[in-house]
């Protein structure tokens, strides 16, 4: 399979607006990582944006799971661009 690296944006007020959904949000990365798709995933120091990193079939798998996800469907995350990538060491 395939690794991605993806790139996104939080809103301006996301420790206020992502409270409500953070459980469902981290359950659902969790279900991803038990599968073996998500690599791993996490916010920079000052909150303003997301990396994470996907190993799936197909850049469009990985914006499936990117947009089934509350934080995206709440307008938590504002933005993304998927990167497909080549680990090199």
């Amino acid at each position: 399979m395939a690794k991605y690296v993806v790139w996104g944006t939080y809103c301006g007020d996301v420790e206020v607006r992502r409270a409500p959904y953070r459980q469902a949000h981290l359950e659902g990365l969790a279900r991803q990582k038990a599968a073996g798709l998500l690599l791993t995933i996490g916010p920079t120091a000052d909150l303003t944006r997301v990396l994470g990193i996907y190993e799936a079939p197909t850049a469009e798998m990985v914006r499936e799971l990117i947009e089934s996800d509350p934080y995206w469907q709440q307008g938590i995350w504002t933005g993304y661009e998927i990167y497909p990538w080549i680990q090199a060491v």
